[in-house]
Formats: C-alpha cells, sequence, structure tokens
C-alpha cells in the first residue's frame, strides 16, 4: 500500500474531524435561534457569537471535499454520484443559511427577522442531518458493484446507519452549539445555553456514540479504535460533569473532544475502507484501489505543506482577536430598514 496513501486517508480524516468540530458549533447556535431565545436582542447575541468565524468554518468542508477528489477520485466518484439526493439538499441548505446570516437583520419587521430566524435554523438542521447521513454511509457503506456504480433507486442511502448519522450529527450540533454559546455569550442566553449542555448533552450524544460502535462492531475493530471508542466515552463524561458544574471552557473541551475521538475511531474502525460495499466486500473501495497516482499524492503533500500552515495561522488569529464574550449591552437597537408602508403604520 502507498505510504502516501494512509497519509492522505489520515490527512482527510483530520479535515473532516476539523470541519465537524468548527462548523459543528455553527450548525448548532443555528438550530439553538430558533428555541433557545426568547427575544430578538437574545437572538442576535447568538448569531453575534458566530459572526465573525462561520463562513471561514465552511472552508474545511470545501478542502475535505477537495482532498477526496484529488487523493481518492475513485472514493469521491461512487461517494458523490450515489449521494446525488442528500448532498443537493446539503448545497440548498447551506445556501438558506449563508442567506439567513445575511438577510435577517436587514429589516427590523419582527415578521421578516422571525422567517429568516427559521430558515437559518431549519437549514441548519438539514446541513447536519445530511452530512451526518453522507458520512455514516462512508463509513458503513453503500450497494456497490464491482464497478463502483451504485446499485438500486436513488434513495437506497437511507439506511439505518445514515438516519443514525444524521441524527449524530444534529445532536452533537446541539451540545457543541450550547457549549459555544454558554462560553462566548452572557446574560441570558449563556445561562440557557448551559442548562441546556448539561441538561440534554449526554442525550443528544448517544445517536454519535451507536455510530461509532456500529462501526467497530461491522469492521471488527483494532486495538486503536476501541481505545478512541473508549477515550471519547470519557471525554463526554468530563464535558457533560463540568457543564454541570458551569465550567464552560472545560465543558467546550470535553464535548469537543468527545467528537475528535469519536470520529477518529470511526476513520480508524473503517480503515482500510474508504467506502465498503453491502453487496460484496470484495467491491469495497479501498485505501489501496482508490487512491490517486503517488506522483498527484506527492505534488499535493507539497502544496499542502505550504498552504496548511498558512490557513491555520490566519484562523487562529481570526479566533483570537474574537475572543471575547458577546453580551447584550454590546448589541445595538435594530435599525435596519424598514419599507414605507410598515413605517406608516
Amino acid at each position: 500500500m502507498e505510504p502516501l496513501a494512509i497519509v492522505w486517508f489520515i490527512a482527510i480524516g483530520v479535515l473532516w474531524i476539523g470541519f465537524l468540530l468548527l462548523e459543528g458549533f455553527d450548525l448548532g447556535v443555528g438550530m439553538h435561534m430558533i428555541f433557545s431565545a426568547k427575544q430578538d436582542r437574545d437572538r442576535r447575541v447568538m448569531l453575534n457569537t458566530i459572526g465573525p468565524v462561520w463562513d471561514g468554518n465552511e472552508v474545511w468542508l470545501i478542502t475535505a471535499g477537495a482532498a477526496m477528489f484529488a487523493a481518492f477520485p475513485a472514493w469521491y466518484a461512487s461517494l458523490f454520484s450515489a449521494l446525488y439526493v442528500p448532498l443537493t439538499v446539503t448545497l440548498l441548505g447551506l445556501i438558506l443559511r449563508a442567506v439567513s446570516i445575511e438577510y435577517r437583520g436587514k429589516m427590523t419587521d419582527p415578521r421578516w427577522t422571525m422567517f429568516w430566524t427559521w430558515a437559518l435554523g431549519l437549514g441548519s438542521a438539514i446541513v447536519a442531518f445530511c452530512l451526518g447521513a453522507a458520512l455514516a454511509i462512508t463509513s458503513t457503506g453503500l450497494p456497490l458493484d464491482e464497478y463502483g456504480d451504485r446499485v438500486g433507486h436513488p434513495f437506497v442511502w437511507l439506511t439505518a446507519p445514515a438516519v443514525i448519522g444524521g441524527l449524530a450529527l444534529v445532536g452533537f450540533s446541539l451540545t457543541h452549539g450550547a457549549t459555544f454559546l454558554a462560553l462566548k455569550s452572557d446574560g441570558p442566553v449563556r445561562e440557557r445555553a448551559g442548562r441546556f449542555a448539561a441538561t440534554w448533552g449526554p442525550l443528544c450524544l448517544v445517536p454519535a456514540a451507536v455510530w461509532a460502535l456500529w462501526v467497530q462492531v461491522q469492521h471488527g475493530g483494532t486495538v486503536l479504535s476501541w481505545g478512541l471508542v473508549v477515550l471519547a466515552v470519557v471525554a463526554a463524561a468530563f464535558g457533560w460533569w463540568n457543564a454541570r458544574a458551569r465550567r464552560e471552557g472545560l465543558a467546550f473541551t470535553g464535548y469537543a473532544a468527545f467528537m475528535l475521538f469519536g470520529a477518529g475511531s470511526i476513520f480508524a474502525g473503517m480503515f482500510p475502507y474508504v467506502l465498503p460495499s453491502t453487496l460484496d466486500p470484495s467491491h469495497g473501495l479501498t485505501v489501496a484501489n482508490a487512491s490517486n497516482s503517488p506522483y498527484t499524492l506527492g505534488v499535493m503533500t507539497v502544496v499542502a505543506c505550504i498552504g496548511l500552515p498558512i490557513v491555520l495561522a490566519y484562523q487562529a488569529w481570526s479566533y483570537w482577536i474574537f475572543r471575547k464574550r458577546v453580551t447584550p449591552g454590546a448589541i445595538p437597537s435594530a435599525h435596519g430598514f424598514l419599507p414605507a408602508v410598515l413605517r406608516a403604520k
């Protein structure tokens, strides 16, 4: 097996985990805006916690997809062609989220802001569920023939593992978003988010735990993958314990470590497969038969070694600049455009 292929399998796993950790709290905040705020000022506090970073976090999704395309073209082709439906819905959800964030404050009409609040929350839930389902399918398999083509109807991907994966990412995003809001805000938003993380956090993480265990049982987990599962459980307990004690930084770290170790156990457990076949194990795509040429992988490695540190440094700098809490007093009164017909009233 080509060593660089293994390196890029690990790199793609790191990129996906980075996306889940960073975009996870973005998606969670979007969903919390529907039910965890009682007035518009609270929702604006929540939106301002992710305002400086949400679009940068989505870059990890693009990078992970691009790395799959360049390093493992067979994996990319089989997976994306089989998942046209959920990935198209994901794209629509991402568009809906972006438009909602930009348009929500353009008018002061309560009906306008509530419409875009719901659009943001539902768009976030759609993205989380569809991406979770797609990643679960990657780890548990599709009905692929010997040519790597999907066998069956367009919704053959909608299996029990896909539903569990979708619920896993929705649940983790809600928990991760709550700990992020408790860490980055103050006032009523901080209190409600802290209570949610302490009360509902463990329950929200159950689907993710089921997904990780499913992969271990299906693929016959290794010592490494089972060890990561144990660390994920310990991290979840650590996060929950600190959420109950209202130690927001440690709670955020614990729940984030749960995803880090849990997702790591899934990638370690499915190795050397990148996309198993549920029809015949010999039809599955592996690191060896789905990777690009050694020359291409070598060029990619050089480019990544130059560009990745720059991207990481810039994003770390952004988080450092906007590290302070967002308080209700820092939110000015709404001053968006109000249509003439509404001003007349």
